[in-house]
């Protein structure tokens, strides 16, 4: 059996103030760089995308693997039309190559699932099309997606059955490659597709109650489970969204694939009745800035408190480089507090021109906003921003931040890098002298992934809210383009449209 393997990965946020281009897939931060066919199976195997995880599960079954391009950036506004033609074609014309080399017999698809590309809203959408075109429409193909996809009907119909991680934060990226590739297996085996039903959920979930280590969301997962054992399906697939894009296609969806319609019909109407009953549970809290650093700053513990600073979340879309609650830790006067990072990369060139134990005076971050902090820092270390992440997300993945500094603003130090990343996992600290379980405070640009690594060693976690586009309530921002009914709060009383 030969199968091939590629993927095409971005998380758009529509009103994002910085559009995604081709360097940003070229220098994805804390991800792979981009794969041609000859390097994609060595340079993947050892990281943690979910592509990985196909990879080993094919190689272990002895498949053969035709492998094609893959590339990711990290989020933030819409992709490029040069930059999703330029993946698209390396992928459609990869396909091409491997299919006149010998026979196909199926597909796999490393995709995020919340692509909006300048001239593609529902990007994933269109590049399916694109590879149903070249492939035929009997071609099987399988795709792993992140949960926050948007799952569209023109997705459900141009792949044969589509597999999303089951965790926030996202520790089984890998599981899922492996296991959109078993439904591939199956998929090519059965000689037919899968019967599969789509629905679609009528409220919006923000980010902040999405995780899947505490309630509701871990008693939805294990009933999802139940459910699916229940009626027998293949898959019950279940996408939470990414509640800022801005297309019709957007919001929470489900997608069951079973033998049979009517257990595919069952699963997913079930599935649906029980998120529907669950509604006002995703209702979340956080704390604005000033409450959160003065409640942080009260703890008394020999563990830290993180502070996630959620509206500045470069995996949703910020830019990491806002201020606004690193300027709140520097009034109140903290101590013992560290942030990471601020996306700077004027910053951290002044920072290594002045060498370390230098003072620097820098209007530091704020590039995105236009909002910088004007500081007096020491600069206390420099780095190249090279590292490899150690955590349960993202280890083994390389990192490279560029040039990069930590500094100290008083009683605050502060990583100042050239490129952004979430703080998803510890190595970002360590790699540059910051043991974060030695602090009184962490501060994280994040919204959740940060769990993965951050809660084991905490006190106390505080979701904060300081300025940033990845608001925490999405029914804020300026949608022109849902589908009418769409609930923007979870128990709203009103919908969108």
């Amino acid at each position: 059996m030969r199968i091939a393997i590629g993927g095409f990965l971005h998380e758009s946020h529509s009103f994002a103030p910085v559009a995604t281009g081709w360097k940003d897939f070229a220098e994805p931060g804390g991800w792979p760089a981009p794969q041609r066919p000859a390097t994609l199976l060595d340079n993947l195997r050892a990281t943690g995308v979910p592509a990985a995880g196909a990879i080993d599960a094919a190689e272990r079954s002895g498949l053969r693997i035709a492998p094609l391009s893959w590339a990711f950036a990290n989020p933030a506004g819409p992709v490029t039309a040069e930059a999703f033609e330029r993946v698209a074609a390396w992928i459609v014309s990869d396909l091409t190559a491997a299919m006149a080399e010998g026979p196909l017999d199926g597909i796999y698809l490393d995709l995020h699932g919340a692509m909006v590309a300048e001239e593609f809203p529902d990007a994933e959408g269109e590049l399916l099309r694109r590879l149903r075109a070249v492939a035929g429409p009997d071609m099987p193909i399988t795709c792993s997606l992140d949960p926050h996809c948007n799952l569209t009907a023109a997705m459900v119909e141009r792949a044969d059955a589509l597999s999303p991680f089951r965790t926030y934060p996202h520790v089984d990226m890998k599981q899922a490659g492996a296991r959109a590739l078993k439904l591939l297996v199956e998929r090519i085996r059965r000689g037919k597709p899968f019967a599969r039903a789509y629905r679609q959920v009528d409220f919006w979930l923000p980010i902040t109650s999405q995780c899947t280590l505490v309630p509701p969301m871990s008693e939805v997962y294990a009933e999802r489970e139940r459910i699916a054992t229940r009626h027998g399906v293949s898959e019950l697939a279940f996408c939470f969204g990414f509640p800022y894009a801005d297309f019709p296609g957007c919001g929470m969806a489900i997608a069951a694939y079973a033998a049979d319609q009517a257990a595919a019909d069952a699963a997913a109407d079930e599935f649906l009745a029980l998120l529907n009953r669950r509604e006002r549970d995703f209702a979340g809290e956080i704390l604005p800035a000033d409450r959160a650093v003065a409640e942080a700053m009260k703890v008394n513990a020999t563990r830290p408190v993180v502070m996630a600073d959620t509206q500045d979340n470069p995996g949703g879309g910020g830019h990491g480089d806002t201020t606004g609650l690193l300027a709140e830790l520097v009034r109140q006067g903290a101590r013992h507090a560290v942030v990471g990072s601020i996306n700077d990369a004027e910053s951290a060139a002044a920072c290594h021109r002045a060498g370390e134990g230098a003072t620097v005076s820098l209007r530091l971050g704020g590039k995105s906003d236009g909002a910088p902090l004007e500081v007096t820092a020491r600069v206390l270390r420099l780095s190249n921003g090279r590292f490899t992440c150690t955590g349960a997300m993202a280890g083994g993945n390389p990192a490279d931040l560029g040039p990069s500094a930590l500094i100290a603003i008083g009683g605050v130090r502060v990583i100042v890098t050239s490129r952004k990343m979430q703080a998803y996992d510890l190595a970002l600290f360590r790699h540059i002298g910051v043991e974060p379980a030695q602090e009184k405070i962490v501060v994280v640009k994040s919204s959740v992934h940060f769990r993965a690594d951050f809660q084991p060693i905490a006190e106390r976690v505080l979701v904060v809210a300081a300025p940033g586009p990845v608001v925490a309530d999405p029914a804020t921002l300026p949608f022109r383009n849902l589908r009418p009914g769409l609930r923007l709060r979870p128990g709203a009383n009103q919908s969108w449209g």
